[in-house]
């Protein structure tokens, strides 16, 4: 399993924004929904070894990231996208990707190749030379998924990434999602629904930093009512189970 955690809890201060939460998995795409602050961006930033836990257990990639070796071994082998990506303005999307490629030390020589292919993967092949300035809002997000894929990673991490995306690009990422599941562990958070729907084979269903529901989206749907609050099955799923988790 690429992902192993027990009992794995966060708290910041007085408020416990990770509850307790057990995770297992392995290659595929798994799709954590919930409402905003439910927690799910505070799990993803300790799966990426970006904070540590306050209490419990986890291992990524057969390794303990609590060690400085093994942590260090995990981020090279990893990809994140955080939901806010902090840049450089006046680099070019090859150079920030190529910069991001560097500092998870792949070995230069096979960074030119890679860089192309990461950002050829996002549809930004003809901006590959334009300067992060210029880009639209939905173009930014595209230059952070090619740099959280530059790395072919085993384990990729991924926080709102059709957030300014339109429609038939939100189409290709699935697609990409899923190639890189076929090999990978990939984790996407999202409020969008239909996404967890098209393009993964899991889900995890998190509120109040507690994993209230994990399996398979067509088990999500099956926890929906024709009378619930939703336009579809997986909708009416989602809904229901957050208000069982509420009450």
């Amino acid at each position: 399993m690429n992902i192993e955690a027990r009992d794995l809890t966060r708290s910041f201060r007085r408020r416990r924004a990770v509850a307790g939460v057990d995770l297992e998995t392995g290659p595929g795409v798994y799709g954590l929904l919930g409402p905003n602050g439910a927690g799910k961006t505070t799990l993803l930033r300790m799966l990426a070894t970006v904070i540590p836990p306050s209490a419990g257990t986890l291992r990524l990639l057969g390794r303990d990231p609590a060690e400085h070796g093994p942590r260090r071994e995990i981020r090279r082998r990893l990809g994140y996208l955080p939901q806010d990506l902090g840049y450089y303005s006046g680099f070019t999307v090859v150079e920030f990707v190529e910069y991001i490629a560097l500092l998870k030390d792949m070995p230069p020589r096979l960074v030119p190749r890679a860089v192309a292919s990461a950002v050829e993967e996002v549809g930004l092949g003809d901006r590959a030379r334009s300067r992060l300035r210029s880009l639209s809002g939905g173009m930014l997000r595209r230059v952070g998924i090619a740099q959280a894929i530059v790395n072919g990673p085993e384990l990729l991490l991924l926080d709102e990434p059709t957030a300014g995306l339109d429609p038939e690009q939100r189409v290709q990422f699935r697609a990409l999602m899923r190639r890189m599941g076929e090999r990978a562990t990939v984790v996407v958070s999202t409020h969008l629904v239909e996404d967890v729907g098209a393009a993964c084979d899991r889900v995890g269903l998190m509120a109040g930093g507690r994993l209230v529901f994990t399996g398979t989206p067509d088990e999500l749907s099956a926890r929906g009512t024709d009378a619930g609050a939703g336009d579809a099955p997986l909708e009416r799923g989602y809904s229901a189970v957050l208000a069982e988790a509420r009450t």
